[in-house]
């Protein structure tokens, strides 16, 4: 029984390493990203951090999570998992429970530079619509945001 238990745990172990898409990241590493990503923009300016931000194999796609872009009106500048994205303004796309979550992100981190908003939305990774929260940072005349789902 004890070997028993001793492999169960292995393979759970190996799993979650080989598998760290599965796993939901925390708040606190969607904001590290989101302050990478802000860093990044700083340092290599608009035009290229966009095309790193919408870049699916790129350096702010990690697993579960990953940085996404808002224009000040609410429109995608950056999605690298759904490109199909860039270019919609979603600012008056509710979630389901009818909350405009991007509209109060874009409006709060407008007057205090950062926001967290709690919403539903459709998990790719569970196919199931489930509670996230994303954080949400005003960068020059951009909002720079990663979520993670609960």
């Amino acid at each position: 029984m004890r070997k028993l238990k001793f492999w169960v745990s292995v393979v759970m172990v190996a799993g979650v390493l080989v598998l760290p898409g599965v796993a939901s990241a925390s708040l606190d590493e969607a904001k590290a990203m989101v302050e990478k990503a802000a860093a990044y923009y700083q340092a290599n300016g608009k035009e290229k951090a966009l095309q790193e931000f919408n870049n699916p194999k790129g350096e702010f796609v990690m697993g579960a999570i990953y940085v996404f872009a808002y224009d000040a009106g609410g429109t995608v500048i950056a999605h690298p998992v759904n490109p199909k994205q860039v270019g919609v303004n979603v600012i008056e796309v509710p979630d389901v429970d009818g909350k405009f979550f991007r509209k109060e992100g874009i409006e709060k981190a407008t007057k205090d530079g950062t926001a967290v908003v709690d919403y539903k939305f459709k998990n790719p990774v569970s196919n199931k619509v489930e509670q996230k929260t994303t954080y949400l940072k005003k960068v020059g005349d951009i909002f720079i945001g990663c979520g993670t789902y609960k």
